[in-house]
């Protein structure tokens, strides 16, 4: 449980200038609501005239960082005022038990945190939650990228869950302020391109697949967009046969299947192409009951995801097409479908939860349709003032014969 404040009375303090044998130094000294007493150096004393230099302080801008301190004080956000006598691991363990238990996250994203957890205590886990500011925050961060240049993404990543984290802390233990909240995140770089195959590209990357499985795979995974954990958690009872579509309810991922990533279930069209190719595999000798795998590994359990990474790779080397990541092949079937699906279409086909992630296809949509609409309209349009213009002269033409 936090230590509570006694409202003994109003904070108050006062500035102290102190000679040294280096030169004389600034000091606030000032009184916490409960009683305790702290005095701070603020730096070396700047006895020149105009503005000190950096690091320098007049007696003015004591004052003003005395008013700073008192201000927050009142309003209980001053650093080090509240005591909760919390590491920032045990607070940490707490967000970790509330994201699980209380917020219902999947498995998936319960092992990211876990290991974000891991690396951010191997840092600043044994400091105490009202010894963190912003600065120490950001020198953790500083040397994290230091260390491992981690792309934007991840840095970002981390700031959200220290966010989280601490935000939890100020509802538990009574940590006055989030300090997470003053960092700056770092701007993530919008891909302006996909990488996508046509038609004809993902048969011939089939062809080019080192096994029927894979060839399968490949296909399934370009003309239904389904994510790579949603092929490999996917089951014969979610092949709709008759009614030509594929059910998509689990996804596998960290080694554990649980709902896919918006976390509603979802049905997509099965194409012919498709719907051929799994007849055909489904032909094989086992795992072929409603509840087993479509894409098993040899024993029935689940493939690997490397794995099919690593043959998905080569399958691209052998058909001479050029390397990409395999979730370009759901963003080939996001091209494909819009060229006549509408956009709510394609948002449900791929479990889109917002609507600006779907956007990006309508830049690959063919645009002859629209152009063909254009140029009826400025064909009536150009047709109908060039009659304006010709009657227009026939009126001028009769004027000036009556003259």
């Amino acid at each position: 449980m936090p230590m509570q404040l006694t409202r003994a009375g109003s904070p108050s303090g006062f500035v102290h200038r102190v000679e040294r044998k280096r030169g004389p130094k600034w000091y606030v000294m000032y009184r916490l609501p409960d009683g305790r007493r702290v005095k701070r150096l603020l730096g070396p004393a700047w006895a020149g005239n105009g503005r000190p230099p950096a690091g320098y302080w007049t007696k003015r801008l004591a004052e003003a960082e005395l008013r700073r301190i008192l201000t927050d004080a009142q309003r209980g956000t001053l650093p080090g005022m509240v005591r909760t006598g919390v590491t920032f691991e045990q607070a940490a363990a707490e967000w970790l038990r509330y994201t699980e238990q209380e917020r219902d996250a999947k498995p998936s994203t319960l092992a990211d945190y876990g290991n974000m957890v891991r690396v951010l205590n191997r840092g600043i886990g044994h400091l105490r939650l009202e010894d963190i500011n912003v600065d120490t925050l950001e020198r953790w961060r500083d040397g994290y990228i230091a260390a491992r240049s981690p792309s934007n993404r991840t840095v970002q990543k981390y700031t959200i869950a220290l966010g989280g984290i601490f935000k939890r802390a100020m509802r538990v233990h009574g940590l006055p302020n989030n300090p997470a909240a003053l960092m700056e995140r770092p701007r993530l770089r919008r891909t302006k391109e996909i990488t996508v195959l046509s038609a004809p590209e993902v048969h011939a990357l089939a062809r080019a697949a080192a096994s029927p499985e894979d060839a399968t795979l490949f296909l399934t995974a370009a003309f239904t967009g389904l994510r790579m954990g949603e092929l490999l958690a996917l089951r014969w009872r979610d092949v709709d046969f008759p009614r030509e579509s594929i059910h998509v309810r689990t996804s596998f991922a960290k080694n554990i299947e649980s709902t896919p990533k918006s976390g509603a279930a979802r049905t997509v069209p099965m194409v012919n192409e498709v719907a051929q190719a799994l007849a055909r595999y489904g032909e094989r000798p086992n795992f072929t009951a409603p509840i087993d795998l479509v894409f098993a590994g040899a024993l029935g359990g689940h493939l690997d995801p490397n794995r099919v990474r690593k043959r998905f790779r080569e399958a691209l080397t052998e058909a001479g097409l050029p390397q990409m990541r395999f979730h370009e092949l759901r963003h080939t079937f996001g091209t494909l479908a819009i060229q006549r699906a509408s956009i709510l279409q394609v948002q449900n086909w791929l479990g889109h939860s917002d609507i600006k992630t779907t956007q990006v296809y309508l830049r690959y949509r063919s645009q002859a349709e629209d152009a063909a609409l254009l140029s009826e309209v400025f064909a009536v349009e150009a047709a109908a003032g060039l009659r304006q213009h010709m009657a227009a002269r026939g009126r001028h033409t009769s004027s000036a014969t009556g003259d």
